[in-house]
């Protein structure tokens, strides 16, 4: 979450006027490679850690759960946050080391007396009726601290609370709690809620596009809340709900560009340079070396990635030699073509505007629902 914390504090264009009530999205934002890779890594269940095992874990956070433990290092149990923390909004917001315990990850966090989940405990924390039971209490807390409350423990549902004005505000000018959402949608995943992350970022992205109390959240929404959500066709809904109240529509940057077709109908561009069209034979290739779960072979993909990313991205590489070789414009051309051919021998990565494993329909236009049969990649 290091550049997240960037865009916060300013040194990266977020879309974001300071001071201000309403997002400035007069100029286009940035896609981060980072976010996208990190979020990649989660959706797909962390494919360097496929051959962990039960003996790399203490159960700590199960233990936790079922009152065996107290959270480290504050020696605070799990009925006194159910119970004395609960409306402590002072509490919640200046502590920085219960977030760990109370919405655990399979990744380390800034809590190193943490413990990191791993596949089985997860399997035996879903078979615990007390530890499912507070988990969900402590996700309520949360979402009284924002200012939202759970409407339906069957579906997720979430709303406004009635002091929702005063932490929205709070909230708003609070950056460093978007990093918590992060993370708690993170959390909810890896619990099998995916209906309540699905809820949770539908209504945020409500409240900062449609009723802009939240516009600060927006950039946070888009670019990390959403790519939380595992299912492909509920991140679509969502992007193409976001698409169609962002404004200006042209600065929409998570999704590939429209062109106007005749009759004024909205396509889809169709992109024919390295930069914008999808590599299926180098994302292949890459989820088959980080399926083999070694480190040093997820180590090579990362590495390819970044390097193809910055190619694309930024004109360096061979692009640029090519440019700046003297070439004349038809040769340059001619090259573009044979590397687009042959782009999985080239390994030719994607830009940094399309992070991995991002669904292209969501730009299709909005009377296109989710039963039309769309070609996205795996």
């Amino acid at each position: 979450f290091g550049e997240q914390l960037q865009i916060y504090a300013g040194t990266l264009p977020i879309g974001v006027a300071k001071n201000d009530d309403k997002a400035d999205t007069s100029f286009k934002p940035k896609r981060s490679f980072f976010a996208a890779r990190d979020l990649y890594m989660y959706r797909h269940g962390y494919p360097a850690k496929s051959r962990e095992t039960k003996f790399f874990s203490t159960y700590a956070n199960l233990k936790f759960y079922t009152k065996e433990m107290a959270m480290k290092p504050d020696g605070v149990y799990i009925d006194e946050i159910l119970t004395k923390w609960n409306g402590d909004y002072d509490k919640l917001e200046h502590n920085h080391t219960y977030i760990q315990w109370l919405f655990p990850l399979r990744e380390p966090g800034l809590n190193w007396h943490a413990e990191e989940l791993t596949t089985e405990e997860i399997k035996e924390f879903l078979k615990t009726k007390k530890a499912k039971n507070n988990y969900l209490q402590v996700y309520e807390i949360m979402l009284d601290f924002f200012g939202m409350k759970l409407e339906d423990r069957n579906t997720g549902k979430v709303a406004r609370t009635s002091n929702w004005k005063e932490r929205f505000q709070h909230l708003n000018e609070s950056p460093h709690n978007y990093l918590r959402i992060t993370r708690i949608l993170k959390s909810l995943g890896e619990f099998k809620f995916e209906n309540f992350q699905i809820h949770l970022v539908r209504f945020l992205l409500h409240e900062a596009l449609v009723e802009e109390t939240l516009p600060n959240m927006l950039h946070s929404a888009l670019e990390y809340f959403v790519y939380t959500i595992k299912s492909r066709k509920e991140r679509r809904r969502l992007l193409r709900f976001a698409r169609l109240h962002y404004k200006p529509t042209e600065n929409f940057i998570w999704g590939p560009l429209r062109k106007e077709a005749a009759g004024g109908r909205n396509l889809v561009a169709k992109s024919s340079s390295p930069s914008e069209k999808r590599p299926f034979a180098q994302e292949k290739s890459r989820r088959n070396a980080l399926s083999e779960g070694s480190q040093s072979s997820m180590a090579t993909a990362v590495t390819t990635e970044s390097a193809s990313c910055t190619e694309t991205g930024l004109g360096t590489g061979k692009q640029q030699k090519d440019q700046s070789s003297g070439d004349t414009a038809e040769a340059n051309n001619a090259k573009n073509k044979i590397s687009i051919k042959g782009k999985s021998e080239n390994r030719v990565a994607k830009p940094l505007t399309e992070p991995e494993d991002t669904d292209h329909s969501q730009s299709l236009p909005e009377n296109v629902d989710d039963s039309d049969s769309i070609e996205t990649e795996s």
